[in-house]
């Protein structure tokens, strides 16, 4: 039988944590590290394996690892010993990575992103001493812990600082690999384009591959070529590749913009200065607090944990400033306290954005 459960904690970026409980998971169980027991400073040891795209990828593995880090740095644990993480250069490093770090007893690993679930399910299962926790999908096991975000929100309010800023009124999205989480960036974007400017057109295309910034740059040549003037990415490391086309058309004199994903990417955009804005999702913040928990004894297992716009889990980056008009900023702090209050609903789906769209005047 489902619960629900609310977990209150003042988390460091001032977010507030709300946690459901999975079907098979947890019940009454306030959650534990490895053993049913709390970690003691030093004796807590955390790790993680990257997906693909690396530990440096400038986004979504880069801000996972500096959550891991500022936790350890913040419980004075030793890099490799109390934090670390292990690089997955293919798919099939997915399950080794992760028994590697179960057998060296670490009480909690994270696997980053969705393609990761199945081998942490796996892994959990064989390991049930360990606590796991997955990022961006839900994995149904006692020792796991699944970390989610309501991307659509944050990709509607640069969807709408897009739909404003074009002056061709035709943009571009691009994805990594199709799916129902990269969906959610898609669909919401479209829709806050389409909100504040019902007559502009939006490109969507998919690299099928987070890890390639020749793929990217190709995808978003296309699009500038084709008179997208703002491209709007959720590619991981091929987006890369679409900050290099962006801004090799600006050194000859070309108006385009990206506008970023997951982390502040306001200096990939530079010297040419390309980043519009950025969708920020907290995946820092989340590692860093479910690391914190894990630590004192309460770790959420069985347990999904949101993160949403009005926990400030997402947003659009604070250098927006730089580039984005002051009435556009104002608007999209209107349509923000919309969606915190429940009037505007940010579609996640492909027949949400439908639903949304017979709104649209």
């Amino acid at each position: 039988m489902n619960k629900k459960k609310t977990i209150l904690s003042a988390l460091a970026a001032g977010l507030t944590l709300s946690t459901v409980l999975a079907a098979c998971g947890g019940d009454d169980n306030e959650g534990s590290s490895s053993n049913g027991e709390g970690g003691e400073g030093s004796d807590f040891k955390v790790a993680m394996v990257t997906d693909t795209g690396g530990v440096d990828d400038k986004s979504f593995n880069q801000s996972a690892w500096e959550g891991l880090k500022k936790f350890g740095e913040e419980n004075s644990l030793t890099e490799n010993e109390g934090y670390k993480y292990l690089q997955s250069a293919k798919q099939a490093d997915y399950q080794p990575n992760l028994q590697q770090l179960a057998r060296d007893q670490f009480d909690l690993i994270y696997g980053i992103g969705f393609l990761m679930a199945e081998d942490i399910g796996k892994v959990a299962e064989q390991f049930p001493d360990n606590n796991f926790a997955i990022v961006d999908s839900v994995v149904d096991a006692p020792n796991v812990a699944s970390i989610t975000f309501k991307e659509q929100e944050g990709s509607f309010l640069v969807g709408v600082v897009a739909g404003l800023t074009t002056t061709t009124d035709k943009v571009g999205f691009i994805g990594g690999v199709e799916s129902d989480l990269i969906k959610k960036f898609e669909n919401g974007f479209k829709a806050g384009v389409m909100a504040v400017n019902p007559d502009a057109t939006i490109d969507v295309k998919y690299a099928e591959d987070f890890n390639s910034a020749e793929k990217g740059t190709a995808i978003a040549s296309g699009m500038y070529g084709s008179g997208s003037d703002i491209i709007y990415h959720a590619a991981g490391g091929t987006g890369v590749g679409v900050f290099t086309e962006a801004k090799n058309r600006k050194k000859n004199g070309e108006e385009v913009w990206v506008i970023g994903v997951d982390r502040d990417q306001y200096e990939e955009g530079l010297p040419e200065n390309v980043t519009l804005t950025s969708m920020v999702k907290r995946v820092d913040t989340a590692t860093l607090e479910v690391s914190k928990m894990a630590m004192d004894g309460k770790f959420p297992a069985g347990e999904v944990v949101e993160f949403s716009l009005k926990d400030e889990g997402v947003g659009i980056a604070p250098t927006s400033e730089e580039n984005v008009a002051a009435d556009v900023l104002t608007k999209v702090d209107e349509y923000r306290q919309q969606i915190i209050d429940g009037d505007v609903v940010a579609p996640a789906t492909d027949a949400e954005f439908e639903e949304f769209m017979k709104n649209v005047k």
